[in-house]
């Protein structure tokens, strides 16, 4: 973040008048109040000055700012700096492999950033719609569950919807990995609102795969104040736009967590004096989403493909936030706490997971056609689990029995060893082509794999490896 005004001789002198937690009051002469999202500098005596941004304009002489730093023994009087601009971050190559925090400074105690870099600001208007790319291509993922019930497409936007502790950030970790290695391009990450101990782990893996030089981090973490967490987002979304806009590369966005923007969102609500609106969130709940969503998008040449996490608190998919996220997807892929604790991992709902991708005319008639299937024999057999556990499955027809079979041969397949979860599990990860995923799910709805363990499909990458498995433990029984 540069703190040198456009126009040093011109810069708006003014002073702190009130302190509320991160929101501050600050007085300017008649006539040079700063600009709404206008960043101002407060120099005060307990370190290099405060950046903060401009929330509101109180009266004739006064701004709200919202301080995007601990403000702890800030006082009144101390002099203040109108920037005379947005925040500016730090964009390029440079930023690759380093760990930002929301106001584009380093925050892995590596050198600084030289002094010469661009900088862009992190409010921007989204593409015109006459500059969005018109061709839809599938992004493919290498995970299995992903790319046959919810396909992801270049530049649009994808979310894991999920409570506490089913596997969102895993999956997010895994998708780093897999995307930076299957599709060259650059990584964008931002952590809003997460444990420090979990940008700490992401940092170790990331250098540990090789994948690290092409990524860049913003971290707004959970100990930091509301306003740093509240844009974070934005800051990682002004370096991916760089990326796609200037230097024409196709970027992913990857954000952890949107919910705790919204929460950030909500406490500088709170504190700004706003009233709350539906069960307490922001009365501009749906415009600081949409300010967020609507920049992530394909030009002509580049995309911005994102995938969010998104916590969904109590379970509740019925919750303001949840919902209106939901209203700006491609694909939603929603984790099940009930598939976690059988272990089954990525703990994907195959049946609440959708996508606007998943159109004949899209993804062709016969992927199409087997997702279609498959999700039809999971629906069944969860409609007979309540018959199994109360008369058994030997009272079922024998149509029946045979789809309970391939359904639970289907829900084992469909998991999958990640790469980022070796230490735990002591499997090497697997990434697999959509047309092994589509020819396995094919021949298990076709019953080839009705005599086989139901062991021997689980955890594991293509049908090969399945068969390898089942003979295996044949020889081994024999």
């Amino acid at each position: 973040m540069e703190l040198a005004p456009r126009d040093a001789n011109s810069a708006a002198l003014g002073r702190v008048i009130a302190v509320h937690g991160s929101v501050v009051d600050v007085s300017f002469p008649a006539g040079a109040l700063p600009a709404v999202n206008e960043a101002i500098a407060i120099a005060w005596d307990l370190g290099r000055p405060i950046v903060a941004e401009v929330q509101q304009h109180v009266n004739p002489t006064t701004v709200r700012a919202v301080a995007l730093e601990n403000t702890a023994g800030l006082k009144r009087g101390v002099p203040v700096r109108s920037l005379g601009a947005n925040i500016r971050v730090p964009v390029g190559d440079a930023v690759l492999g380093r760990l930002l925090n929301a106001i584009g400074e380093p925050a892995d105690r590596k050198e600084a950033l030289p002094a010469d870099i661009e900088r862009r600001p992190i409010h921007a208007s989204a593409p015109e719609l006459d500059e969005l790319g018109a061709a839809l291509e599938i992004f493919h993922t290498g995970i299995k569950v992903i790319d046959l019930l919810a396909p992801l497409v270049k530049g649009g936007k994808a979310a894991m919807f999920g409570g506490a502790g089913v596997g969102k950030t895993v999956l997010i970790m895994e998708l780093i990995r897999t995307t930076v290695e299957r599709h060259s391009g650059i990584s964008v990450f931002a952590g809003i609102g997460e444990r420090s101990r979990e940008g700490h782990e992401l940092l170790l893996e990331l250098g540990q795969s090789g994948v690290l030089e092409r990524t860049a981090l913003v971290f707004g973490q959970m100990n930091e104040p509301p306003g740093a967490r509240w844009r974070a987002g934005l800051t990682a979304l002004a370096i991916a736009e760089y990326f796609r806009d200037a230097a024409h590369e196709n970027v992913l966005l990857l954000i952890d967590n949107v919910y705790r923007l919204v929460q950030a969102g909500g406490e500088v609500s709170g504190l700004l004096g706003r009233l709350p609106s539906r069960v307490g969130y922001q009365p501009t709940l749906a415009s600081e989403i949409a300010e967020l969503e609507e920049r992530i998008a394909s030009v002509a040449g580049a995309a911005i493909t994102s995938i969010q996490a998104v916590y969904v608190p109590a379970d509740d998919f019925t919750d303001p936030a949840v919902a209106e996220i939901f209203s700006h997807l491609d694909s939603s892929i929603v984790l099940s706490r009930d598939m976690a604790s059988e272990g089954m991992y990525p703990a994907v709902d195959p049946l609440a997971s959708t996508s606007s991708l998943l159109d004949p005319r899209l993804v062709g008639e016969a992927h199409y056609r087997i997702a279609q299937e498959v999700r039809k024999t999971i629906a069944h057999y969860r409609e007979l689990q309540e018959i199994i556990a109360l008369l058994g499955i030997e009272e079922l027809s024998a149509a029946d029995r045979s789809a309970v079979k391939r359904a639970r041969r289907l829900m084992r397949f469909l998991t999958q060893p990640f790469m980022v979860t070796i230490a735990f599990t002591g499997k090497s990860g697997r990434s697999v082509e959509l047309e092994a995923t589509l020819a396995a799910c094919r021949a298990i709805l076709d019953g080839e794999t009705d005599d086989w363990a139901e062991s021997s499909l689980y955890m594991v990458g293509d049908l090969d490896e399945a068969r390898s498995k089942e003979a295996a433990a044949a020889k081994g029984a024999a």
